[in-house]
């Protein structure tokens, strides 16, 4: 029985304002999460969806409302008052200790202690390995945080928030860094939370899944809600027309392009433990995919194209050129860009402005003398503000602030304004809501229809076969298959991933 259906509502936001300098970001919205449901929160990106839920966790403040707590009124001023009220949030992007344990990560400040003053690291380690161990979640409990995959990470961050043995959980985009097989681990669990009567907040663009484990769904666009409807009898295309406002009749919209000469190849790259014998090209004006499941080698053999770890064996070809030295500022010299799929560590400076972070792979072709003009950095930003239509009330407005796929944006116009003649994109619209996702893919097709060699890393095969001219498929760090976009099919894709004819039939795409 639906626990859910008849319950008073555990969390109650009535007409919740909140405004950053230039935008409103929330205007007047209501939300209520009941004991024992699975509320959906949807919406484009720079919606307002993690602000809510960052109002309800104490990060930001209520400016402007009412929240009530099982009934009663509550300000919550700080994330230490949202965990005594038995609120606990999983971020999208990891904010776990990265030098400290896992134990130490699940149980930082709230670690068992001895003599009421030292910490128990025996008790702490024994509980945390049985907290893991309940959550069939495969992480020894002494392991620094920094040498597990991002993967692992949002699992041990999602075990670190039941630690606190939460009634409210809020799930911000918790499966984009999981593997499917994680991703059923954590759907398993959260079902068994909510038979608990525990209420769930989940946030995600994959729009997909929300119809596996959500009881109602609330939409939010442009800081406003504009309905919450009972999923069961609510359609995938209803959803996308609320969250957008329009119709998105082609969801990957390919063009046909002019393929011209070899841009890029490579040749018998090989690292110990990340690739051996890899072997591709891309031509000028072509969108060639990289496919393959979480582990098989992708974004790390690339880095080795980029020059951010040394390869072993194998060589690489620019516009037909061997490059003798490959390293980043090399590579951004030669006219490669690459857009990292961790983009707040990897691919920007959080603390620094829109423009800043838009000229700094071109500094030193921009501004030869070596001091850089006010003036031509706000020009060269407007221009890709304006290009891209990133949402930001200014050129001077600072990264951290943006939504996810605003900064998304920002890190390809750096790769723009680089002028980069070959791009290496990986997972490109990650964590990114589906309309901003369109955009992006039409991005894609006019810098491939103006000559750019464009490859892109995806794990989501809907989208590397709606994007790509050719896909090259990896299994455990070789490539296993080279398919033209006339020959692709889920089922070849699948083979060549798995790596066996008959691991087709346990696949689900």
């Amino acid at each position: 029985m639906d626990q859910s259906v008849n319950s008073q509502p555990i969390i109650a936001m009535q007409g919740v304002i909140k405004d950053f300098p230039g935008v409103r970001a929330l205007d007047h919205v209501d939300f209520d999460l009941r004991e024992g449901e699975i509320h959906v929160l949807v919406g484009e990106n720079g919606a307002g969806k993690s602000t809510l839920v960052k109002i309800l966790a104490g990060v930001l403040s209520l400016e402007h409302g009412t929240i009530h707590v099982q009934g009663t009124s509550v300000r919550i001023s700080n994330p230490s008052r949202a965990q005594r009220l038995g609120i606990a949030i999983v971020y999208q992007e990891s904010n776990l200790a990265p030098y400290l344990t896992v134990a130490q990560n699940i149980f930082l400040c709230h670690e068992p202690l001895k003599l009421g003053f030292a910490v128990d690291v025996g008790n702490e380690v024994r509980k945390a390995r049985e907290l893991l161990e309940s959550l069939s979640i495969d992480v020894n409990p002494n392991e620094l945080v920094d040498n597990l995959s991002l993967g692992k990470q949002q699992l041990v961050a999602f075990a670190r928030a039941l630690s606190f043995k939460p009634r409210v959980i809020i799930m911000d985009e918790p499966t984009s860094s999981l593997t499917a097989q994680e991703t059923d681990l954590m759907f398993s669990t959260l079902k068994k939370l909510k038979e608990e009567g525990v209420g769930i907040i989940y946030i995600s663009h994959r729009l997909e899944e929300l119809f596996q484990i959500g009881d109602r769904i609330t939409v939010l666009r442009d800081g406003k809600k504009i309905e919450t409807l009972d999923i069961k009898q609510t359609k995938l295309s209803t959803i996308i027309r609320m969250m957008v406002g329009r119709d998105i009749s082609e969801m990957y919209p390919k063009e046909a392009t002019q393929i011209g000469e070899e841009a890029l190849r490579l040749e018998g790259v090989t690292r110990k433990g990340v690739c051996n014998d890899i072997n591709l090209y891309v031509r000028k004006g072509e969108v060639v995919g990289l496919f393959g499941l979480v582990g098989a080698g992708r974004t790390e053999t690339m880095r080795l194209v980029f020059g951010l770890e040394p390869m072993e064996a194998g060589s690489v070809y620019l516009h037909g050129k061997k490059v003798s030295h490959l390293s980043p500022s090399g590579s951004v010299n030669l006219g490669i860009g690459f857009l990292p799929e961790d983009r707040k560590q990897e691919g920007l400076c959080l603390a620094l402005a829109v423009k800043e972070n838009i000229v700094r792979a071109s500094l030193d072709r921009l501004f030869h003398s070596g001091f850089v003009s006010s003036k031509k950095e706000n020009e060269m930003a407007q221009k890709y503000i304006r290009e891209l239509s990133i949402a930001t009330p200014s050129a001077d407005r600072l990264v951290v602030y943006l939504s996810g796929g605003t900064q998304q944006k920002v890190v390809l116009s750096q790769w723009l304004c680089a002028e980069s003649s070959v791009l290496i994109l990986d997972e490109p619209t990650r964590g990114i809501d589906v309309g901003t996702k369109v955009e992006i893919y039409r991005i894609i097709n006019q810098l491939a229809k103006n000559g750019a060699a464009i490859l892109v890393i995806s794990s989501e095969l809907p989208e590397i076969m709606g994007i790509s001219d050719r896909i090259y498929v990896m299994c455990q760090g070789i490539i296993t298959g080279e398919l033209k976009h006339g020959e692709v099919t889920a089922e070849n894709v699948a083979a060549c991933a798995f790596g066996t004819q008959e691991a087709i039939n346990a696949a689900t795409f």
